[in-house]
């Protein structure tokens, strides 16, 4: 005979067995779907029940940190750290990751030289947080200085940023990232060069055009994406989250889904904000937004485990089977690369 669950409670409330484990598959499920924003409320209610549950908690940071809540990520991984909780290694470098996006430059430098002088290291992620310690104390001094004018001239000292023979994206993204607030100047030829780079990241090559655009940088730059090249001036390109066809196939999106289905359309809006951000500042075919939208929609039923009919969907969108198609190969090719992997 199966042994009944022990009745959870918490301030007189009774809970029914079982309701924590359906509230971590919820919460994952919905974190693996890219919908964050639902994931966070199911593993904190989780949390609740459950509080010392790893893959609840390691969920739960990766769920803040996806939706932008980088001092919760904070607060949760620090604590994971201090109560022992999940793989070290790998939660040292979560919690790094989460500090980078705060640009807590010295927490970083503390975090690691307590890690250098305490812990065994792997060796192989002893160069990784190497780089990270050294480009993390620059950071943090030249942080300490308040004088804009000595903080350039010292940026305009460093010889390069080498991006192209740093060995991971998250390292590249720390290094464009503390450029977000600096004159990106002295470092124009290296940028250009990496925006022209074949085997450069997408999602890198965005990160840089929006550099420019910020600092307005009124000059043309080739663009190599996916091998297709195109010559732009960042000061003319729409913002990243402003492209002209993203917001109409949002708006098609929108028409057939939002008020029909609304857990499918926004699911395909996750997979549209991703796919037009990383092909950014490219204009791909077909021209049709109704085809794009389509493909999304279609592929967005195949991620929930539907059976989606590429012909029913074309007539509701009044578009192609082949432009369908078209788009679809694409935005399957973007999926791939998606986002950095913490």
């Amino acid at each position: 005979m199966k042994k009944r669950e022990q009745v959870k409670r918490k301030d007189n409330i009774i809970y029914f067995p079982g309701l924590d484990k359906r509230l971590t598959d919820k919460g994952l499920d919905s974190l693996e779907k890219k919908k964050f924003h639902e994931a966070i409320p199911l593993l904190e209610e989780a949390r609740e029940l459950d509080p010392d549950n790893e893959n609840i908690l390691i969920g739960l940071v990766l769920a803040y940190f996806e939706a932008g809540a980088f001092k919760k990520a904070k607060v949760l991984a620090n604590e994971m750290l201090l109560k022992g909780i999940g793989d070290y290694f790998q939660m040292v470098d979560l919690y790094l990751t989460v500090l980078i996006q705060l640009h807590e430059y010295q927490e970083i430098v503390t975090t690691i030289e307590v890690l250098l002088d305490e812990r065994e290291i792997p060796p192989e992620k002893h160069d990784h947080f190497l780089t990270i310690l050294q480009f993390s104390r620059r950071m943090a001094e030249g942080r300490a200085q308040k004088d804009v004018e000595k903080e350039d001239e010292e940026i305009a000292e460093v010889s390069a940023l080498n991006l192209r023979s740093t060995d991971t994206i998250n390292e590249q993204m720390l290094i464009l990232a503390n450029l977000a607030d600096k004159n990106i100047r002295p470092y124009l030829d290296e940028l250009t060069d990496y925006l022209k780079f074949k085997e450069g990241n997408p999602f890198l090559k965005t990160l840089i055009l929006n550099l420019l655009k910020e600092q307005e940088i009124d000059r043309e730059y080739m663009v190599e994406k996916f091998l297709i090249e195109k010559k732009v001036n960042p000061v003319r390109l729409p913002d990243v989250r402003e492209q002209p066809k993203m917001l109409a196939v949002k708006a098609c999106l929108a028409e057939h889904l939002e008020n029909n289905n609304p857990g499918l359309y926004e699911n395909a809006l996750s997979m549209v904000e991703r796919t037009f951000f990383i092909c950014y500042p490219l204009e791909l075919e077909p021209q049709s937004a109704e085809a794009w939208a389509a493909a999304f929609d279609m592929l967005a039923q195949e991620y929930l485990g539907m059976d989606p009919e590429i012909n029913l969907i074309a007539g509701n969108y009044r578009t192609e089977t082949s432009e369908i198609e078209k788009a679809r190969m694409q935005i399957t090719t973007f999926e791939k690369i998606s986002y950095p992997n913490i």
